[in-house]
Order: C-alpha cells, then sequence, then structure tokens
C-alpha cells in the first residue's frame, strides 16, 4: 500500500501516543535557539555579556607594565577623585564623557495640539567599540566610546591629548576607566619628559618638588599671608563698637570729593 502525507501523519501521530510519559513530544522539544534553564541569565542575552566583558589589550614589550583593567582591582592606581557613576553604570568601563540614556515622549503630529497621544521612548548614545592609538604606549587601546567623545578625541590631537587634559571638565569626562588609562600613560617615559620640559618652561624644577618639601612651602605661604594681615587696632574696635551699641550707619564708602558734580555757574 502506499504510503500518503495523511498516513504518515496519522502513523506519527499513534506513535506519540503509544510512548510513555516520560518522552517529550517533538513540539515539546526544547529548541537550541531559546535558553537553557541550567544557565545563567546573563548568558542569555549577547548585549549584556558584551558590556559587562573586558578588553583584551595587546602586550607591551617586556619590562614594561601592561594596560590596566577596566573592571579588575588595581590598588597601585590612585582612585577616581569623583568615584564611579551610579547612573549608566556601564559607562565605568568605557569612554563615555557625560553621555547618558535620555527619557521622553514621541507625540503625534495629528494630535499634538488637541488631546496629544504620548508614548514614552528612550534614546542610547551611540556607542562603538575602537582601537585607538597611543603614541606614548606605541600600542592600540581597545575601548568603548561613544561618537561625541571620538569627534573630540579627533580634535585634540589623539588619545594621548585626550586623557591628559586637566581642566576639570576633562576629568569628569574620563570616568573611572579613562582615569586608569591617564595614569598608565603618564607612568611613560615619553610624557615624563613632556612634564618635565614644562616645568622648566615655568621655572620649577626639573625633577618637580618633593612632597614634604612642597607642603612645607605652602604652610610657610599661608602663614606668611597671616602675618601681613593688618591688625585690628584697639581704638578702631572700640569705635565700630560704640556705633554698633548707638546703631549708627556705617559709611562704607564716604564721599571724598572723586567725580564730585560742580554746580552751573550763575549768567550774569
Amino acid at each position: 500500500m502506499p504510503t500518503t502525507p495523511l498516513s504518515l501523519s496519522r502513523a506519527g501521530q499513534c506513535l506519540l501516543d503509544a510512548t510513555s510519559s516520560s518522552a517529550k513530544p517533538l513540539l515539546l522539544r526544547q529548541s537550541p535557539w531559546l535558553p537553557h534553564r541550567t544557565s545563567s541569565s546573563s548568558s542569555n542575552f549577547p548585549g549584556f555579556r558584551q558590556q559587562t566583558r573586558g578588553y583584551k589589550q595587546v602586550r607591551l614589550p617586556a619590562g614594561q607594565p601592561p594596560i590596566p583593567s577596566a573592571t579588575a582591582q588595581q590598588p597601585e592606581i590612585p582612585p577616581y577623585p569623583l568615584g564611579p557613576r551610579q547612573l549608566y553604570k556601564q559607562s565605568n568601563t568605557g569612554l563615555y564623557g557625560t553621555a547618558r540614556i535620555r527619557f521622553g515622549n514621541t507625540v503625534s503630529r495629528q494630535t499634538e495640539i488637541i488631546n496629544p497621544q504620548k508614548n514614552r521612548r528612550k534614546w542610547r548614545p551611540n556607542i562603538q567599540e575602537k582601537r585607538l592609538w597611543s603614541a606614548s604606549l606605541s600600542a592600540p587601546i581597545r575601548t568603548r566610546i561613544s561618537t561625541r567623545v571620538l569627534r573630540t578625541v579627533d580634535k585634540v590631537g589623539g588619545l594621548d591629548e585626550y586623557l591628559l587634559g586637566s581642566k576639570p571638565a576633562r576629568i569628569a569626562e574620563l570616568g573611572p576607566w579613562g582615569w586608569r588609562l591617564r595614569w598608565r600613560i603618564i607612568q611613560t617615559p615619553a610624557v615624563q619628559e613632556r612634564f618635565r620640559r614644562d616645568r622648566i618652561a615655568l621655572g620649577l624644577p626639573a625633577d618637580g618638588l618633593p612632597a614634604d618639601e612642597f607642603f612645607d612651602d605652602t604652610e610657610d605661604a599661608s602663614l606668611t599671608a597671616a602675618e601681613n594681615e593688618a591688625p585690628v587696632d584697639g581704638t578702631a574696635g572700640q569705635e565700630t563698637q560704640r556705633m554698633i551699641d548707638a546703631e549708627e550707619l556705617f559709611d562704607l564708602a564716604p564721599d571724598d570729593g572723586f567725580m564730585q558734580e560742580e554746580s552751573r555757574p550763575k549768567k550774569p
């Protein structure tokens, strides 16, 4: 008897009915595209795994410290002065600048005046993964970076110039990961020689001042400023107290004739 699609389907249905209850039907088997129950929740989302993993950096020549990790604890690096970011925490492991997820509404143009229909939405920053060349390390650095920060890097002249910016706004843009990269390139001989030339141009010692000598000079300067302050005369203090008790008005800007208007001469 020739087999037909109908007979094959009936045979398959009978085969499923005849199997034990422990066997899994063909239609109920777990698809290879669905996450396994035994796997962690983070492995189900490739995007999440990509955001939390570190960077695989190139190996520097022997004798040089490696490029720091974005996530590992490294006590030899000074802590970031502004602390880790509490909002949009993935920016702690990249050069995101001040980029954040923005939230808002999409308003229909047909009903934006009368009974506007709003839908919540969000705008995510444009984040790219790049390999940026570091002139001081003579090696590329792999990092996630926003397109706005990438534009700033091109404008200032490279990654090293961006990381070595000394303004408070630049320090705030770096974040914890940029702060680690900044510390690493400062340890290179090229940047140390650059700082030495800057100190010579400013009239400072080429090797800089020791920490104890710097703090001693600061204390001496504060003491000198305190000594140079005009002491309060006893007579002036008594006069001030008398005016306060009498509730007199203080003339802080006495008229000493400066730019005083002269009366117009009368016509004969």
